[in-house]
């Protein structure tokens, strides 16, 4: 990874009269934390948006008098996190949004639960609020109960105003908040005429847990198991990026042998999604066979990972300093030899699916979504994968042990469901490679690291590649080594917008396959 553009920035931004200052921040490394005045902070987003910097993430935090306010960029692999404060009496600052479309409901967000006012925003509808606080809560301050205000049932958010498309034959078609399946609640509003959709919007939110307010106060353990909820099918590496944030802010080293278990099971986590996704397309085309074998082989995964290691998802196996679960030799050699016998069926289903006219037909170019749509937005994972951003923090910003481990990323240009599909078939293939890799030089040390209470006011920052993309985390300690702040930054932030472009020129009845395609986490995104 290259820092060189951070220097470049600095010079451009000078040229401007405005002035970044680098602090130090150990628990932050590898990224480099720079503070910026109020009025600069546009500015700032300019530039990096000039030099083709990824937006990454934007949080805040109430710090008494002042709410601060960081975002995160990235290039080349490299990091930066800028912050800057504004007076909690008078929160106003300038959007990110006008170079960034991506940063739009991220600072909506920030606007509901902190009360910061983006200033030249281009959407300042609510997000995240709904109809369970009052107009002046701000439930992420520190004066905020936990359990809220309100008496009574939350009235009915029926009055969120949806973006409104009118002419000749264009009608509305509402999907959700409450779906048919077992999914979680998302609204969906349709304009469309005849069969094509023009146009999608989605409010999310109705599956709001408070999980940034309700951190506080908790101790590393506590955090890490709050973390393996944020999103249940990504429980290993949520939980790996909040204990890396944490161990990071408390300076311990992770034992070699608890990197290579917790790469073992992110590994599983990434394989175990991607099979039920693959499944879950083909059946949302009728290929029903697909879906029953992909299903199988998804069950005897997870069926080992429960043997192996105690858990279907691997929940709460990692944990501050290390991990709470061993792989014995046995167990080892067993998924080495499930992954020999899944490889060639998993080319031979991929093949047939391939070669079906009528799979062909429903996935190759529905839900496209353009290279520089999903530039624009920071899509992540195999979702930019699909459309030419080969991003992978392994590969990019890589963390032991996969710093010492080849970590192949596909790529490709057309992105359309076809192609999400192959990244992720193939993503499953090299995930195999890299098990065969970790299991056959497992080291033998301790798995866990003893804990050493944080100063207050350290400060962490984590970043995993889950299977859905990269995972930032954001930890800061308070008093008695307990948690101040907590931010978790699932991919699905980035993806849940490339469904609102994908769709758009393609039928109603291509939505669930394309909506699969993305399968954004609903509890991820709603904090």
């Amino acid at each position: 990874m290259s820092a060189a553009w951070i220097d470049t920035l600095l010079g451009r931004l000078a040229a401007r009269d405005v002035h970044l200052r680098e602090e130090p921040a150990p628990g932050l490394a590898p990224a480099r934390l720079f503070t910026a005045k109020t009025d600069d902070w546009g500015a700032l987003a300019h530039e990096t948006r000039n030099l083709e910097c990824r937006w990454v993430a934007g949080f805040g935090e109430d710090a008494g008098d002042y709410i601060l306010m960081n975002t995160v960029f990235e290039k080349d692999g490299a990091y930066l996190v800028a912050r800057t404060q504004v007076k909690r009496a008078m929160p106003f600052l300038p959007s990110h949004t006008p170079y960034y479309p991506g940063a739009d409901r991220p600072e909506r967000h920030i606007q509901d639960m902190l009360g910061v006012a983006f200033t030249n925003h281009p959407d300042p509808r609510r997000w995240t609020r709904h109809q369970a606080w009052r107009d002046a809560d701000c439930p992420l301050r520190k004066d905020f109960p936990v359990a809220g205000r309100m008496t009574g049932p939350t009235p009915p958010d029926d009055t969120y105003k949806f973006l409104y498309a009118q002419g000749a034959g264009v009608y509305e078609i509402p999907v959700g908040p409450i779906h048919a399946g077992t999914i979680e609640p998302g609204h969906f509003r349709f304009q469309a005429v005849g069969e094509t959709v023009l146009n999608l919007e989605e409010h999310l939110g109705y599956t709001h847990k408070g999980i940034e307010k309700i951190a506080e106060g908790r101790d590393a353990d506590g955090l890490a198991r709050l973390a393996s909820r944020v999103s249940g099918d990504s429980t290993v590496a949520h939980a790996w990026a909040a204990c890396m944030a944490m161990e990071r802010a408390a300076g311990i080293d992770v034992p070699a042998r608890a990197l290579y278990l917790r790469a073992i099971m992110s590994e599983r986590e990434r394989v175990a999604n991607h099979l039920g996704d693959i499944g879950m397309v083909l059946n949302d085309v009728a290929f029903t066979f697909g879906f029953y074998q992909f299903s199988r082989l998804r069950e005897d995964w997870q069926r080992l990972s429960r043997e192996a290691l105690g858990h279907r998802f691997m929940m709460d196996r990692v944990v501050p300093g290390g991990v709470a679960a061993n792989l014995t030799d046995q167990m080892a050699i067993a998924m080495q030899a499930q992954i020999a016998a899944m490889r060639p069926e998993i080319e031979n289903l991929m093949g047939i699916a391939d070669d079906t006219a009528s799979v062909e037909d429903r996935l190759v170019t529905t839900g496209y979504l353009a290279p520089e749509t999903a530039k624009a937005y920071g899509a992540l994972g195999y979702v930019g994968k699909a459309s030419g951003h080969g991003f992978d923090a392994r590969r990019n910003a890589p963390y032991a042990p996969y710093d010492q481990l080849h970590v192949e990323v596909p790529v490709y240009q057309y992105g359309d469901v076809a192609a999400r599909v192959k990244v992720r078939a193939q993503e499953v293939l090299i995930s195999f490679g890299l098990l065969d890799k970790l299991l056959t030089s497992l080291p033998d040390s301790p798995l866990r690291a003893n804990w050493k209470t944080p100063a207050a006011g350290a400060e962490g920052l984590g970043i995993v590649e889950s299977w859905r993309g990269e995972i930032v985390t954001y930890v800061r300690f308070g008093a008695d080594g307990k948690i101040a702040r907590f931010f978790p930054r699932d991919p699905s932030w980035t993806t849940w917008q490339g469904l609102e472009k994908c769709i758009r020129d393609n039928i109603v009845p291509d939505f669930p396959v394309c909506n699969k395609s993305i399968n954004g986490s609903y509890s991820g995104h709603d904090l």
